[in-house]
């Protein structure tokens, strides 16, 4: 599971595979943001139909896509920290220096990630919330997790405020005061089966890049922080039980196979029928604002976190299977550019959809769009091994690692390498 590099220090081949996998999911769901208004990322209803094909990938989104991969590439972005941190230290250099100029300079290359290029950037959460992270690297196992869990509940607590108060309000448990009323029928219009927002969204992405550009730069100009004082909580402690699970050397690849499959078995046997419960409970809500957001930002979470690591132990359960050798070595090249494949990913999907491009926003249902993942899909395993064959870093990651270093790194390798 660890090749050994020129300096001594381990690479860990199982990260990189786990982190492919991870940057390739996160595109099952973020097809939705780019391709179709707001209300379709969480409802089938809100763009096209529900029935049928369309339902059904709905369904498949929410048991083993939706926030799991996002939590799964958070837990990788809390264990690469450390790894980073780990090598820095074994060369000699400053940890905090080496790990602080990084988070700057992703800071930097997430705001204008947002600004420039598309909405949904998530590299600004990840890189405020590694400035606290920093602050995590010592601790035990133990206390990690007591630190996880509490930033979790803090984060259920900060939305289940709101949205369980609206659920009941809705089932008629509790009656609502006149402004909670109003809330929950903007919220179940803008994100309901019949949002206003769904034209205005398309009329605004089919638009030209100025005007596209200019609604983040000038009318969003905070989202990307806001977001932190939303999802902070709940990123930050993902990130912490990605340490834990590096610490622990589940993410590694140190533990034996029976381990792993009984950690596959109990997470994901507790978190499917418990999401299929929530899936069950938002279609007979008729995918209402509340009951999407509720099931998906609240009531989902805990399952979310157990589907995450199920991932992981499946993902390295099929790696150590020889058969699979090559799939391996491609899984963790596309790993190892994991930020060039997310950049690249926007660049080719706002290109697709927006204005300025092919201008197809708003023109496919959720089946349909499976297309345009499965092809990016193939694009990543097919690009990532070869370019790594023949240079060290992927593009973004030799500029991310050259700003942070404050020198050109060196790009092309010395000699061939026969493997990732």
């Amino acid at each position: 599971m660890a090749t050994t590099t020129p300096a001594g220090l381990q690479r860990f081949t199982s990260l990189d595979a786990i982190r492919g996998v991870a940057v390739m999911g996160i595109l099952a769901m973020n097809i939705y943001a780019f391709a179709t208004p707001d209300p379709g990322y969480t409802n089938p209803a809100a763009v096209g139909d529900d029935t049928g094909g369309n339902v059904l990938v709905w369904l498949l989104d929410f048991l083993f896509f939706d926030s799991k991969m996002r939590g799964l590439f958070s837990m990788m972005f809390g264990a690469s920290t450390l790894l980073v941190i780990e090598r820095a230290l074994a060369y000699g250099l400053s940890g905090a220096k080496v790990h602080y100029s990084r988070m700057v300079w992703l800071l930097i290359l997430g705001l204008a990630h947002f600004y420039l290029i598309w909405w949904g950037d998530i590299l600004v959460l990840y890189a405020l919330c590694g400035m606290l992270l920093f602050f995590f690297r010592n601790l035990s196992i133990q206390a990690l997790r007591r630190w996880a869990i509490g930033l979790l509940i803090v984060s259920a607590l900060y939305f289940g405020s709101f949205f369980g108060s609206a659920a009941l309000m809705r089932a008629g448990v509790v009656e609502p005061p006149a402004a909670m009323a109003r809330a929950i029928v903007e919220m179940n219009d803008k994100f309901g089966p019949h949002s206003p927002d769904v034209a205005t969204t398309r009329t605004l992405y089919r638009s030209d890049y100025r005007t596209i550009a200019g609604n983040r730069i000038f009318e969003k100009t905070a989202e990307p922080f806001a977001g932190f004082m939303a999802f902070g909580w709940e990123t930050l402690g993902l990130m912490l039980i990605g340490m834990i699970m590096f610490k622990s050397g589940f993410f590694t690849g140190q533990w034996d196979s029976a381990r792993y499959r009984k950690w596959l078995i109990a997470c994901w046997g507790v978190a499917i029928p418990a999401n299929l419960l929530l899936a069950w409970y938002q279609l007979s809500d008729g995918y209402s604002g509340v009951s999407t957001l509720f099931a998906t930002l609240v009531l989902s979470m805990p399952f979310d976190v157990m589907m995450a690591i199920g991932w992981a132990a499946l993902v390295i359960l099929v790696i150590r299977q020889a058969r699979y050798a090559r799939l391996d070595a491609r899984l963790a090249a596309t790993g190892r550019m994991a930020f060039t494949n997310y950049l690249v990913t926007s660049l080719v999907m706002t290109t697709i959809f927006y204005g300025y491009g092919l201008s197809l926003f708003g023109e496919f249902h959720r089946l349909a769009l499976q297309l345009f993942v499965l092809a990016m899909w193939a694009a990543m395993l097919a690009w990532s091994k070869p370019w790594l064959d023949r240079y060290t870093y992927g593009p973004f990651e030799w500029l991310w690692r050259s700003l942070s270093r404050w020198r050109f790194q060196p790009m092309l390798r010395r000699a061939p390498v026969g493997g990732a």
